[in-house]
This record gives structure tokens, sequence and C-alpha cells, in this order.
């Protein structure tokens, strides 16, 4: 009987067994992180190597760099998360690993080191959508939160409006036609020689500055639930550039509290509406962006008017980790989705018919 043939025999078994432990592998970009979750709600250990200070010297992540630095931590990551979960290597009943989107050396690091653990101890491998464990983040945060609901993801590289019907059952009602908002973040927190990472450079400069600037820029999806913010940067890139050669001073607090102010309110006012289209009083927000707390507070103080709920995960479990993606992995398992063979190879194109 070949390993796959034994998993799905196992995996089936698994999906009626009362405590199930995942260990969980997160490398989409430049953090290397393992966990241990139990049930998909309990955290037994979390672990996240991060490669921040490595990429910041170059002003973004470089995937080769961060591949190769994956493949130094990955080992000692795990070593720590088994020991940190005080369980042992037998205690495990399946391994979940992040199959995409990202960088695709970094996944194929994550996905190689997760088949043959998964081999070594021969239980099921389960592949996890990265976007989908971002949501997942917030099961682990809100013990009592269940779908369905509407979720806002925002990240570096994406920025998408989901209505959530279930733990595998999504429908993407909005996404970015070209620019993600994190991605925005940092481009405009290099024009200003913030430097890298951009979103919380950003963050702290507007606590400091007016949103006194007016960044004109032509929104052709006002009235749907798309986004455009190359519009929004490349106003604020031709305002710099005007200034510079004009020779006039640049207000930089100025400039990162108009634009942070100019794109939360295009984030809150389409997931606040699609909240009151879908008649649903809970609106999830996941991904690293959610980790800026103007953003959050602002769409937590609207949602109130409106009587939405808002929720938002706690910073560490906003950026990428492992535990995040057992959780997910759980919610697969009881719905039958994700078991992989051996061969399985990640990939960047995000699907979202299959999360």
């Amino acid at each position: 009987m070949s390993y796959f043939e034994r998993m799905k025999i196992k995996y089936e078994n698994l999906r009626h067994k009362e405590n199930v432990i995942v260990l969980a592998i997160e490398s989409s970009c430049d953090e290397t992180s393992i966990a241990v979750v139990k049930n998909g709600r309990e955290v037994l250990s979390n672990i996240v190597s991060s490669q921040i200070p490595i990429h910041e010297r170059f002003g973004g992540v470089v995937p080769e760099v961060a591949s190769r630095n994956h493949i130094t931590a990955i080992s000692n990551v795990f070593n720590e998360a088994i020991k940190k979960a005080n369980i042992t290597i037998e205690d495990i009943d399946a391994v979940a690993v992040t199959i995409g989107v990202g960088l695709i050396g970094a996944l194929f690091v994550g996905v190689n080191f997760a088949k043959g653990l998964a081999y070594q101890l021969d239980v099921p491998l389960i592949a996890v959508n990265h976007i989908a464990g971002h949501l997942a983040s917030n099961y682990i945060a809100y013990p009592s939160l269940e779908p369905p609901f509407v979720c806002l993801v925002i990240s570096g590289g994406h920025t998408s409006l989901f209505m959530i019907n279930d733990y595998c059952d999504w429908t993407l009602i909005g996404q970015t036609m070209d620019d993600a908002v994190g991605e925005c973040f940092d481009k405009v927190a290099r024009e200003v020689g913030l430097g890298y990472p951009g979103g919380p450079k950003v963050e702290k400069m507007a606590k400091e500055g007016h949103s006194n600037i007016e960044f004109r820029k032509q929104n052709s999806f006002k009235h749907s639930y798309n986004f455009s913010f190359s519009g929004i940067k490349t106003a604020v890139i031709n305002y710099i550039h005007n200034k510079r050669q004009s020779g006039e001073e640049i207000n930089v607090a100025d400039v990162c509290c108009s634009f942070q102010n100019l794109v939360t309110k295009e984030l809150v006012s389409k997931s606040i509406r699609l909240c009151e289209e879908k008649q649903t009083k809970k609106l999830v927000l996941a991904g690293g962006v959610s980790a800026n707390r103007f953003i959050a507070n602002n769409m937590i103080e609207v949602g109130a008017k409106y009587n939405i709920e808002v929720y938002v995960p706690p910073i560490e479990l906003c950026t990428d980790n492992a535990s995040m993606i057992g959780s997910q992995a759980y919610y697969n398992l009881l719905a039958g989705k994700g078991l992989c063979d051996l061969d399985i190879v990640p990939t960047t194109v995000i699907n979202y018919t299959n999360i």
C-alpha cells in the first residue's frame, strides 16, 4: 500500500478523533515558522524566526536570500517548536504546510521539509492556502468566532474582500486590481526615506502629522468592491517629486498621515458596505497590514456605528506565523480537504476556489 493510500485511511480516522495535534510549517516569505496546534484553536507552540534585520539593508525582501535563510533556520525552529509544545514527534497526528501563495523558493523549503517529516512519521500531509491561514488566525484569537462573516485580507501581497460562508467555503467579492495595500505602504515609506519595513514606519510617522494634503487620484472602482491603490501611490510620489523639484520642504509626517487616512477610508467604506449588503454583523480583519492599529481602530469605530463587531487578531498573529496554518489545516481536515501526496509542489497562483 502506497503512502497516499495509507494516509487516506488515516485522514478519515483523524476526522473522528477527539483531539488532533497538527504540526504546521509556514515559509511563504521571510519568516520561518513552525507551530503545534491542538484542535484548530489551542496553540501549544508557535515559533517564528524573522529575517527582517537581514532584508532591511536591501530595502525589501530578496527572494534568494530568504530561501537560503529558511534552509538555515528551519531545523532549529522545528526543534524549538517541539520542545516548547512539550510533546514528542510521536504525538503529531498530521503535518500541515503553506502550499502557496508566496515566494516560490521560500515555499519549497517549507514544503520539502513537511514532506520529509510526514513520510518519516507516516502521518497525513495537509496543504493550506496562505490567505486562508491568515483568516484562521482569528479562530485562535477569538475561540467563539464562527462563520458566516465578511473578511478583509490586507497584506503586502493581497487586498481582498471575502464572504466566508463556512470554514472552507469562501466567496471572493472584491480584490485589488493593481497594487496591494501593504506594497503601497512600503513604496511610500521608501519614497520619503523611511526604509523597510514600510508599514509600521509610516504608521508611526503618521501619528506626528496631520491629514492636510489632498492627493488627487482616479478611482475607477468607486462603486464596486474592487480596490485600486496604484493611483494613490502615484499621487503621493508625484507630490513628493514636485516638492523636491521646486525646492520646497516636505513634511514627511503630513505625507504619511494623509496617505494613511486616504487608504483607510477606502478599506473601511467598502468593508462596512459589504457587511450591510450581506446582512452580517461580523467583520474580520486578517493579514500583516491588519497590524496597523490606525486602520483597525477606524474599522472598529465605524463598525460600531452600524452595530458590526470587528475582529482584529493581535499583532503577533497578523504577520506570517505557523499557528494560523495549523488552525486552518484542522478545518481542512474536518471538511475532508487538503490531503496531499508526496509529489505536491508549491504554487504562486492564487486559487480562491480551493482554499
